[in-house]
């Protein structure tokens, strides 16, 4: 079984606020991130992978930021791409996987191009529902549950 690591968690500071990097992150079953402006919300978690962000960077001259994405953690070493109804371990807590996170016009705001650039196979990342209370930090290993 592969296993990446948990490379950034970020929280929107409002709804449409800028993104706050943060080391360690607690998160809420059925709520979503503590802290976060779309706790409670339908979009508990929103994910992006790394690697995929190294592809859009250099297909748009190294303009876009991570935070231009708007998510809230990125992760290395699992692909998210069809992942629905998977269960994505993350430290000691577990995340549904519930859908394709479909980029909206904020991404072409960012950065010209990017919006159908990460229209393509789940290249937007992958939202879903928190399962379990606990806390997450940076380099916790993040693994897919059989």
């Amino acid at each position: 079984m592969a296993q990446g690591a948990l490379e950034a968690i970020w929280l929107k500071t409002a709804k449409r606020g800028a993104m706050k990097a943060v080391d360690t992150a607690s998160l809420v079953t059925g709520q979503g991130i503590r802290g976060n402006a779309d706790f409670g919300g339908k979009r508990q978690v929103t994910i992006i992978e790394q690697e995929v962000w190294e592809l859009l960077r250099g297909q748009t001259d190294n303009q876009a930021k991570p935070t231009d994405r708007r998510a809230n953690l990125m992760v290395s070493g699992v692909e998210l791409k069809d992942s629905a109804e998977r269960i994505l371990r993350i430290g000691n807590c577990r995340i549904r996987i519930q859908g394709e996170t479909h980029p909206c016009g904020r991404m072409e705001q960012a950065v010209t191009g990017l919006q159908d650039k990460m229209a393509i196979m789940w290249r937007g990342g992958a939202w879903g529902d928190v399962l379990d209370d606990g806390e997450i930090q940076l380099g916790d290993a993040v693994t897919w549950e059989s």
